[in-house]
């Protein structure tokens, strides 16, 4: 079996897989012969397409185009030196810098992000001329890998952008209706298109989670505090029987699992999040998981089981963090309790939180097994924002979970995200979600998810 490093040099650039209808992969420029300065260097030091080629010559064919090339040498040591706000994980590097500094420059005066340019291939339909509309959910990936860095509306670096981009997420919250799901009139953009209708709904609670507090004045806080119970209200109300919403796209398992996030982060910051709807988000995910033979249902993943895999892992394993934000004072209530009846319920309650323990884990041992697979790491073949996405899930769960499994995914995910990422410092898709905005913020995500409110969490739990 192939190790994770190869499966990982890999990635972009096998185009063998059965592509669904739906969604086409885009023409890829061939690799220019390596030069004699790149051929000299050792395969791990040069950019990706032409590694691989290196390492495999049947590879050759396909690469990255000249947009993708890497924006620094990969085997530079981080900018620890470069000064940054204090957050727990690992120091920001300079791949990192790059990336926010363009997220930066390509903030509209609306305050929010539209999806950028595309690549070329995806260029010239409908979708395209929204690439200057500000939207929801862009903004808030945006504005997540912003706050990762530490700061918030309030202080740090990026302070004076991430405010402009909640008063734009915050305008539109109030904009909308109060029953429906949405909570904007943009339609129609990319990301919307591709993984669910209602995405720019969980990734605004996301934003707006990370933010609960952290505004710098009452008046401001309130509108947040406001806008969080209008989303929450809306979740509530349009969440199905079966643990879903009634997202439509060619992938949507992914906004399922942003929606399993959103309402977990919501209520790991004390948000008053409806216990059912908890208790059937989690339900969903882990239905979705055999224990028993290790396989995830492929329903809303377009066939590419990493999309099912990363999701279905990511939920469980943030509603395990939410169940462990909850389990000393279950402990205590079980051993000293006031009635017979408080002491019962709080044991019943661990009782099921070791099964949910023992379901998450299964999942994620399944996950490990495949991230040896070439095949599956290469998503549908080449990136797209799915992909990066998918590995910001995965990263954010083993995150949260810790060890030796985590640290070695983060060291080779961060190699090969970092070989691809542009020289303007921003990331680009080849297929589907092929929008810089959104590229870029998860790419960013995936570098910094030690640095994740979910992982931190964990954290304290740990600590």
């Amino acid at each position: 079996m192939p190790s994770l490093r190869s499966a990982l040099l890999l990635l972009p650039l096998s185009l063998s897989l059965a592509a669904p209808a739906a969604c086409q992969r885009t023409a890829r420029d061939p690799v220019p012969p390596p030069s004699e300065t790149s051929a000299a260097q050792p395969i791990e030091q040069r950019p990706l397409a032409v590694a691989a080629a290196a390492s495999d010559p049947a590879a050759s064919a396909v690469a990255s185009d000249p947009a993708t090339s890497a924006a620094t040498d990969p085997a530079a040591p981080p900018a620890a030196e470069i000064a940054h706000d204090k957050r727990p994980g690992k120091p920001l590097s300079k791949n990192v810098h790059q990336g926010l500094d363009w997220l930066v420059s390509h903030q509209l005066p609306s305050g929010g992000w539209g999806q950028g340019d595309e690549s070329p291939q995806m260029r010239g339909n409908a979708q395209q001329t929204l690439r200057d509309t500000a939207n929801v959910a862009d903004t808030s990936m945006a504005l997540l890998a912003l706050m990762r860095t530490g700061s918030t509306p309030s202080a740090g670096t990026y302070s004076a952008p991430i405010r402009r981009g909640i008063e734009f997420i915050l305008s539109e919250v109030e904009a909308s209706d109060e029953e429906s799901l949405f909570v904007t009139n943009v339609r129609g953009t990319r990301v919307q298109g591709k993984i669910g209708t209602y995405v720019d709904t969980f990734t605004g609670l996301l934003a707006l989670t990370e933010v609960k507090g952290k505004m710098p004045d009452a008046k401001s806080n309130k509108r947040v505090d406001a806008a969080l119970t209008k989303v929450l209200n809306k979740i509530e109300r349009n969440q199905q029987a079966d643990g879903t919403w009634a997202n439509q796209g060619w992938a949507p398992v992914l906004t399922q699992s942003l929606a399993a996030k959103g309402l977990n982060r919501a209520a790991q910051s004390g948000e008053d999040v409806d216990e059912d709807t908890l208790r059937r988000v989690e339900d969903q995910a882990a239905s979705s998981f055999d224990t028993t033979t290790g396989a995830v249902s492929g329903a809303g993943s377009a066939g590419v089981d990493l999309y099912s895999r990363a999701a279905n892992s990511a939920s469980l394993r943030d509603s395990m963090t939410t169940r462990k934000t909850k389990e000393g004072d279950l402990r205590r209530q079980a051993s000293s309790g006031k009635t017979e009846t408080e002491r019962r319920e709080a044991q019943q309650k661990l009782a099921e939180n070791s099964r949910a323990e023992q379901t998450t884990e299964a999942a994620e041992k399944a996950l490990l097994d495949r991230l040896d697979d070439p095949s599956f790491i290469q998503g549908f073949g080449n990136n797209g924002g799915e992909e990066f996405l998918s590995y910001m899930l995965v990263s954010e769960a083993l995150a949260a979970k810790g060890g030796e499994e985590w640290t070695t995914w983060d060291a080779k995910i961060s190699k090969l995200v970092n070989r691809v990422q542009n020289g303007d410092g921003s990331w680009t898709g080849h297929h589907c979600i092929t929008g810089r905005t959104f590229c870029t913020a998860a790419a960013l995500l995936v570098l910094m998810a030690d640095r994740g409110t979910g992982a931190v969490a964990a954290q304290i739990q740990h600590g």
